[in-house]
């Protein structure tokens, strides 16, 4: 009897080990979903490279971006007083290997030409881990709002 409780206690003590690291490397993946839109706004084209694959593709808006077409399109010429905050609210992240997804809302405050701009998108991302890191491979947006 004796024996059944040490190894039911070394189960749940295993169990509760993976879950953890689980979640840790579910907290590294959003992450790096994170910097990426740091990067993004702060203007940072090595930032954005840094945490995407070579071939990363983002879906926006109907069109089909390259990393080099998001640099074009969302950071130059950019106002002076451009500035942008995100937040997420992450829905879901699985890990499957050396494969990631995850969904999330985003929010981001948009400020250009002296005006504010709150602009809501469901997103999701697919992640590939490449070298012990947690690189951003697809991204498809989808607007919900903008105010």
């Amino acid at each position: 009897m004796m024996q059944k409780i040490k190894l039911l206690f070394v189960v749940l003590l295993f169990s509760a080990s993976v879950n953890a690291q689980a979640t840790q490397e579910q907290k590294t993946v959003q992450q790096t979903i994170e910097n990426l839109f740091t990067a993004l706004s702060n203007r940072d084209s090595a930032g954005l490279r840094l945490h995407s694959t070579a071939d990363v593709h983002f879906y926006e808006y109907g069109e089909v971006w390259t990393i080099d077409t998001l640099i074009k399109r969302v950071m130059i010429n950019k106002p002076a007083d451009y500035k942008r905050t995100n937040s997420f609210d992450f829905v879901k992240i699985t890990i499957e290997g050396n494969t990631a997804w995850a969904t999330y809302y985003l929010q981001s405050e948009i400020t250009r030409n002296g005006k504010k701009e709150l602009v809501k998108w469901m997103e999701t991302v697919v992640l590939v881990k490449l070298k012990e890191e947690w690189k951003i491979k697809l991204l498809h947006s989808s607007l919900i709002s903008r105010t």
